[in-house]
């Protein structure tokens, strides 16, 4: 049994609770920074991403955020959550927790009327994956050490580097849960190469 939070400050909490729900995980929504020593891994949801930066300051997040993430145990960030995650932002003077080595675009597909839904090929999940995208962002570039799970129409839509994975896309607004199982088996990896 692995214990894994979904941080709950805004955006798409109870679709990844869902999501994750399993006989072999247990979800905690996290609203306290304290609560992020209860768990094994975290998922940042979709949501407004500027909104979801001062709500992390408000409830003094940032440090702690950072320090699990350098702790090895798993984040996983959907749409909003990958901006959160990523080292640069195109045209901006500063990223947030700078925790994966990418440059992310904000909005890059559009704004709300051009959300779209398809099914895509996602290395090491699946092959027929649904995904939505809504106001998604889009990886531009990744480090060395970043592999590229998935593109669509030649962009990079997910990725993993280590214990952080990230989807430009919302998997848990489908009933597709394969990649939530995916990210679910990183967390019970990295779990047990801890207790060793």
């Amino acid at each position: 049994m692995v214990k894994i939070g979904v941080l709950a400050l805004q955006g798409a909490v109870r679709e990844h609770v869902r999501s994750l729900q399993a006989e072999d995980t247990e979800v905690v929504i996290i609203k306290k920074a304290a609560q992020l020593e209860e768990v094994d891994g975290l998922v940042f949801p979709g949501g407004e991403s500027t909104t979801m930066r001062r709500l992390i300051n408000q409830y003094d997040f940032f440090e702690p955020l950072k320090t699990f993430g350098k702790s090895g145990k798993p984040i996983f960030g959907t749409c909003a959550g990958l901006i959160l995650m990523a080292s640069e932002i195109t045209g901006e003077d500063s990223a947030h927790l700078e925790l994966m080595n990418m440059k992310v675009q904000r909005n890059a597909f559009g704004r709300q009327r051009e959300s779209f839904e398809t099914t895509l090929d996602v290395k090491g999940v699946a092959e027929d994956l649904r995904a939505v995208f809504i106001r998604a962002p889009l990886i531009e570039e990744v480090g060395e050490q970043v592999e590229v799970l998935s593109t669509y129409n030649g962009e990079i839509v997910a990725a993993r580097e280590g214990h952080y994975l990230t989807c430009s896309f919302h998997p848990e607004l489908t009933d597709d849960f394969r990649l939530h199982r995916f990210f679910v088996t990183m967390v019970k990896e990295a779990t047990q190469n801890r207790v060793r």
